[in-house]
């Protein structure tokens, strides 16, 4: 079928290959705005990285890494919204930090200072930071904020030329970054960390809140959007890969199934991870969009969860920030009433290990012991209490690397065939690999259909809005 867009309205039929979040995000978006829509996954669930397995013992249905939200997530929200499953959300308001002295501190900004500095008195009770450094570190993100992309270097780097400690890139730097960027100080790039710092923190008061499942994430993103997009007339295709596209010189004409059979849609929507894009392109297309090439610049950074059931609780906080440690954060997980012995279910917690690539090859005891030594010397309750067992879940391809520069690969949504479009974290969004991005890359891969068909329709969501002082600091933005 050639792409006509004189024959195209908006009930065109719409093809989305991939049922990750990106993939989603268009199905919903498309839908939404009176496109027919098919959506081919070669999984047996919706959801892609946002997906949960089976525990043996328990039988509960156990997330293989944490995903969490924040506030500054608007695009993420609105996707919550629009598939009713915003209630399958908490907020946490208050972070709670712990320092290499094992003291607990509460992190909330005050909201009725102006952003940024509502910042200011959380930053100050950081007590295992010295005083000149939390001193400093508040003149360095305004200075962050500032750094339009002049040179884009790692941001370690740029820190240290700022004259940060050592100390301070360990205990707050790498705290803040490597956790929302899956990637360490000396690997990330200044732009990367740029984002986080003025949409995650300076840009507004709500900008930090960590929004935490409640429930499995597979309840969230496969049942219960899946269950959302069928009844409003999605066809959804799970265990369906598919091989490859056709088209012709001016456009894409029909996908092909793994069993050989083709089927013929207005518009084509890929939505697979950054290295499944070449071969569903097939070496035609590659041909007609060398720049696909440039996708072998991405590299992957891992991301490792340790879960852990232990036969009492350990701590009574939703979740912690551990400073200094291998674990990065641990969440409290919902307890599992069990029976009494060996058999208990068990009160499960996860610590999230991101830009892991030092575990490799490591012991996976050890690994293990020493999360459970971290946790003992912070909570004396994890000391008395037996540890039952424990999984250790790495995905090695979790995000892909905000290296330096690498923003100038990231392809954008619109392609130069008008009827193809990507979506995926890994494109031109403005944010790094996270569940925001993703969506945004649904949201503008639609939004790009809609022009093909004369409609100039924003389908994103506006970012919170910048408090007036930030943006008295940040002219021209």
């Amino acid at each position: 079928m050639a792409f006509s867009p004189e024959s195209i309205n908006t009930a065109a039929r719409v093809a989305v290959v991939g049922g990750g979040l990106a993939g989603l995000a268009a199905a919903v978006a498309a839908r939404d705005r009176g496109f027919t829509v098919e959506l081919f996954e070669a999984r047996s669930r919706l959801g892609g990285r946002a997906g949960s397995f089976c525990d043996p013992v328990s039988g509960e249905e156990i997330d293989h890494c944490q995903h969490v939200s924040m506030g500054c997530c608007t695009n993420l929200a609105d996707f919550c919204r629009r598939t009713g499953v915003a209630d399958c959300f908490r907020r946490d308001r208050r972070l709670w930090f712990v320092g290499p002295d094992c003291r607990i501190r509460p992190f909330a900004p005050v909201p009725f200072l102006p952003s940024p500095l509502h910042l200011a008195p959380g930053l100050m009770r950081l007590g295992y930071l010295r005083f000149r450094d939390r001193l400093r570190i508040g003149r360095t993100m305004l200075a962050v904020a500032r750094e339009t992309g002049a040179e884009d270097i790692d941001v370690a780097s740029w820190l240290r030329r700022r004259g940060e400690s050592d100390e301070a890139l360990e205990r707050f730097w790498s705290v803040l970054l490597v956790s929302a960027l899956g990637e360490t100080l000396e690997r990330a790039s200044l732009a990367a960390a740029r984002k986080v710092v003025v949409d995650g923190l300076l840009a507004s008061t709500r900008a930090y809140e960590v929004e935490v499942p409640r429930v499995p994430l597979a309840e969230i993103y496969d049942r219960r959007i899946g269950r959302w997009l069928r009844q409003r007339g999605v066809k959804i295709h799970l265990r369906t890969p598919v091989r490859c596209l056709k088209s012709n010189s001016a456009s894409v004409t029909e996908l092909v199934l793994r069993d050989g059979s083709q089927r013929g849609y207005d518009f084509f929507v890929v939505a697979v991870p950054w290295r499944a894009v070449p071969g569903v392109l097939g070496e035609s297309l590659r041909s007609a969009m060398p720049n696909v090439e440039d996708l072998r610049q991405l590299q992957p950074s891992p991301i490792t969860a340790v879960h852990l059931w232990y036969d009492r609780p350990i701590l009574a906080l939703p979740h912690a920030v551990l400073v200094g440690r291998l674990s990065q954060w641990i969440f409290n997980r919902a307890t599992s009433p069990g029976v009494a012995g060996e058999e208990h279910n068990g009160h499960h917690y996860q610590a999230v290990i991101s830009a892991s690539r030092d575990l490799k090859g490591r012991d996976r005891d050890q690994v293990a012991n020493q999360v459970h030594k971290e946790l003992s010397e912070i909570w004396p309750a994890a000391r008395s209490a037996k540890l039952l067992r424990w999984k250790i879940v790495t995905n090695p391809e979790a995000v892909f690397s905000a290296a330096p520069g690498i923003d100038s690969v990231r392809p954008h949504q619109e392609t130069t065939l008008r009827n193809l479009l990507l979506a995926g974290d890994w494109t031109a969004t403005g944010w790094p690999a996270t569940m925001e991005g993703a969506v945004r890359s649904g949201y503008l891969a639609v939004e790009a259909m809609l022009r093909a068909v004369g409609r100039n329709e924003r389908v994103l969501a506006p970012d919170l809005p910048r408090g007036w002082l930030l943006s008295r600091l940040l002219p021209g933005e």
